[in-house]
């Protein structure tokens, strides 16, 4: 009797064995493949993790597999470790990481080639062409003897039908399979024009290619000091030993034009695509690709760190201090910190790249833990860009844009010059006030306000998404007098309407950008001098390229300054590097405005002053006389759920249960923002010098909390390396 250890998508931390019986046609089982098993009342497909000749499971209590449904492994062995040690690190069950690892199509049993082109030709006994009763058959057999293979889908196109098709194939005088064109892997690639490297780029091109296995390079690069053509020309060496490589960014507004740049460099290169906007069958098609050897590139966001590769041979991280490569939900992995992980596993170089670093990714540079290659010189232009706060104390000014920003505004415009205005707050205002009894718009369901989206006339939550009509009276004394309160992109744009009428303005937040192919549609009417005044969100900071802005206007710098997340200030002073580096990317330095009612605030002098990784080093310090990451390693524990003393009594039973040196714990505290969706949010944070130290808790803690009653009551979620505290 044999036996399989597999996993399955079940919120529990373990593996269940199944006894294997001999099914018909069934190929050799092998780690890696899925089978089809039973599970209580239902059936599920489960992944095979290994054979066994023994199991301790009781012989009445051990199910059958019901079919294995793949001939080959769809997971290789060394991207199931991959998945065992991302399970293990995030302390999630397997079955659920192997779930959000594979493509919907592979979870739901069907097909690994279903997206793929059949190819279809004749065999031995077809091509003596035999006479046949049905005349379309025979044309079939004709046609294949003059062309050689063809493609279903061309053979359909010359109106032979799938029953036709088939009827050859049971008769076996054709033969149909699934052909991945490797080609590129044979030839050099074509490159196109490319330009000069500067001496640091050279450097670090230089650095990258010589690098033998696994290698950790930071490449800090202020904005603008061409890292994308230190990745291209580095992509090159490895295109030319037949290597494939992935790179990531954060968001899918980078994707199209990151890839149409790499088109252009490698034109004949097969280049593809992973974000959340790809349908089912366009990801599924994407893996295959990948696995086969098929695509040489795929630039994706942060769960193509899932995809298979036949000959992976370098992992590109760019901006790699963004938030988006960390999953905020079932499983929290950070796609950098597993890209680094699996570029060791290949024993492959990994260029993690970022004007604004990480301090975790700067921590282990200044500790000989990555190789450090700065780029400090702009590419296109010999001076920097010249910032300017904005004292708003007695500044007038409307629709918090300051008078005096407006002058400088007026001034580029004339010159013929794009104005970015950068708020980082969606809709025309954060909340509605009534002037006569101080109300405030409030939703119903969480601890916050709900917004007020003027161009649809609707109050929308942005944390739980509850909708309602604006009102007309104030809810608490009926007066009339209710107004915006706060300021919005939305709001902006409407001023600048107004205050520019002859300018062109683009907004671009997750509002605008909805539909598909909306952001793309605006990002060319921009480069293509469209719109002069560019109004948004983070949306518009991340990465892109606009030539033509000279004046880069930073609206409500102060809301970064005072936070209860000590990384507040990380995260301010990235997003100001980032947006301000949007400014002078055609030839000369450009200009940056940042309003605020604290000019004097060592953070923003540091930053104005000597610039980002100035700032970093210092902020370091601060974390090590902290104690705070990345100096320490922390996890959390959130609980959330209608009944506030459910949700505090299953934090504080995690308390005193466990006993393992070096851990520090804070808790239960209430979230900052206490209530979303009509649930109480309470957080247990869990802090030790050692990872080592970490690991072992918070393995002993799941287990704790895998027997505990409470938890049945609350959701409750661990993460591990939190980014965001709120």
């Amino acid at each position: 009797m044999h036996f399989v250890e597999v996993a399955i998508k079940v919120p529990l931390q373990r593996t269940f064995d199944y006894k294997v019986e001999q099914l018909l046609h069934s190929p050799e089982l092998k780690p890696g493949m899925r089978v089809r098993v039973p599970f209580g009342s239902q059936k599920k497909v489960a992944v095979v993790l290994a054979l066994k000749t023994s199991t301790d499971v009781p012989a009445d209590k051990i199910k059958p597999i019901i079919d294995v449904i793949d001939d080959t492994p769809v997971l290789s062995e060394q991207h199931l470790a991959l998945l065992k040690f991302t399970a293990r690190y995030y302390c999630y069950p397997l079955g659920e990481t192997i779930h959000t690892a594979l493509p919907a199509a592979l979870r739901q049993g069907e097909c690994p080639d279903k997206t793929s082109i059949n190819m279809v030709e004749l065999t031995d006994k077809g091509a003596k062409l035999p006479s046949l009763k049905a005349k379309t058959q025979l044309n079939l057999l004709k046609q294949l003897a003059e062309s050689g293979k063809s493609s279903v889908t061309e053979l359909k196109a010359l109106g032979f039908t799938k029953k036709t098709i088939d009827s050859l194939l049971d008769k076996e005088l054709i033969t149909q399979f699934i052909e991945h064109d490797n080609q590129w892997q044979q030839r050099a690639p074509t490159v196109g024009s490319k330009p000069v490297l500067n001496k640091e780029q050279a450097v670090a091109c230089t650095s990258i290619n010589q690098a033998r296995g696994f290698t950790s390079f930071l490449l800090e690069g202020v904005t603008g000091s061409g890292k994308t053509e230190v990745y291209l020309q580095c992509l090159e060496e490895v295109l030319k030993k037949g290597q494939q490589a992935l790179v990531l960014v954060p968001e899918i507004g980078l994707t199209p034009q990151t890839v149409n740049r790499f088109r252009r460099r490698f034109p004949d290169t097969p280049i593809m695509l992973w974000h959340s906007a790809l349908t089912d069958n366009e990801r599924l098609q994407t893996w295959r690709f990948c696995e086969k050897g098929s695509c040489a590139i795929v630039i994706g966001t942060r769960s193509s760190i899932f995809l298979p590769f036949l000959s992976l041979g370098m992992i590109i991280v760019d901006e790699e201090h963004d938030s988006s490569f960390k999953q905020q939900d079932t499983l929290r992995y950070h796609a950098r910190d597993l890209a680094a992980y699996r570029a060791y596993q290949h024993n492959i170089p990994l260029v993690l790249g970022s004007a604004t670093p990480a301090l975790e990714t700067l921590h282990k540079a200044i500790n000989n833990k990555y190789q450090l290659l700065s780029l400090t010189e702009r590419a296109q232009t010999s001076t920097d860009n010249q910032f300017h706060l904005m004292d708003m104390k007695g500044q007038p000014e409307q629709a918090g844009i300051a008078h005096a920003s407006l002058a400088y505004m007026r001034q580029h415009l004339e010159r013929g010059k794009q104005v970015m205005v950068f708020l980082n707050r969606r809709g025309f205002s954060p909340t509605l006030i009534c002037h006569e009894c101080g109300w405030l718009s409030e939703c119903s369901r969480c601890s916050t306000s709900a917004t007020f989206h003027k161009a649809i006339g609707q109050m929308i939550c942005h944390h739980c998404g509850e909708q309602h009509q604006v009102p007309h009276q104030c809810p608490d004394c009926g007066s009339t007098q209710i107004f915006p309160n706060g300021k919005g992109t939305e709001q902006i744009e409407e001023f600048l309407t107004q205050t520019f009428p002859d300018i062109p303005i683009s907004r671009i937040d997750r509002d605008s950008t909805r539909r598909k192919g909306s952001l793309e549609k605006a990002l060319d009417d921009i480069n293509q001098g469209g719109a002069r005044i560019l109004v948004g969100t983070q949306m518009l900071a991340k990465g892109h390229h606009f030539a033509d802005v000279s004046l880069v206007l930073i609206l409500d710098v102060d809301s970064g300054l005072y936070s209860c997340d000590f990384r507040a200030t990380e995260h301010l002073a990235q997003l100001v590097t980032q947006v301000a580096g949007r400014a002078g990317r055609s030839g000369e330095p450009g200009q940056v405005l940042l309003q605020t009612h604290f000019p004097e605030h060592p953070l923003l002098q540091d930053l104005v002053n000597n610039g980002y990784q100035d700032f970093a080093r210092y902020a370091l310090t601060e974390r090590e006389d902290a104690q705070l990451p990345p100096v320490t390693n922390m996890a959390m524990v959130r609980a959330e759920g209608h009944n506030i003393n459910q949700v505090m009594d299953f934090l504080t039973d995690l308390v005193p249960v466990h006993n393992v040196s070096g851990i520090q714990l804070l808790g239960p505290i209430p979230a900052p923002l206490e209530r979303v969706a009509g649930k109480y949010r309470f957080q247990l944070h869990i802090q030790a010098q050692e990872r080592s130290h970490l690991h072992q808790y918070l393995a002993q803690m799941v287990d704790y909390i895998s027997t505990s009653k409470l938890a049945q009551k609350v959701r409750w979620s661990l993460d591990v390396d939190p980014i965001d505290m709120i």
